[in-house]
């Protein structure tokens, strides 16, 4: 029987470890051609440039101009909270959201397409398989900030 706990203590123990370290990796991403890194094929995120209609949103359209548009997205996550801007170009934000409880890190990108006059958008958690819908009601609470 204590042997049986001892392995059981091991395998979560074990578990844990594997979701540290999940969330302490800094994925590769960005754009290249107008397109956003592709989302995997785990359910945990949200994007809008995905044929995956479970995880597809919508993009949403620029402001008066592109200068405009940033500030809105930047003004929106502000509002949100729990996020921290590690990139920015003319045309690309990325930002890490912390959350509050666990501090599981979600990598969330907004690239603004000029040609489109859309802003296109994903978001998706570094650890584990499911975000329980978070990364959606983010987009969806995000998109709510944008559009005041």
């Amino acid at each position: 029987m204590k042997t049986i706990f001892i392995v059981i203590v091991a395998l979560v123990i074990a578990g844990f470890a594997f979701i540290y370290w999940q969330n302490s990796q800094i994925p590769e991403l960005g754009h290249q051609a107008g397109q956003l890194t592709p989302l995997s094929d785990k359910p945990n995120g949200v994007s809008t440039q995905t044929a995956d209609p479970a995880k597809l949103v919508m993009p949403w359209q620029f402001k008066a101009d592109q200068a405009t548009t940033l500030s809105a997205i930047k003004d929106a996550v502000a509002a949100y909270g729990g996020a921290e801007l590690v990139s920015e170009d003319a045309d690309y934000l990325r930002y890490v959201f912390v959350t509050e409880k666990m501090r599981f890190r979600d990598d969330a990108e907004f690239y603004l397409d000029a040609q489109t006059k859309e802003v296109h958008f994903r978001s998706a958690s570094r650890a584990g398989k499911s975000d329980l819908g978070l990364n959606r009601k983010r987009y969806e609470r995000l998109t709510e900030l944008y559009n005041r």
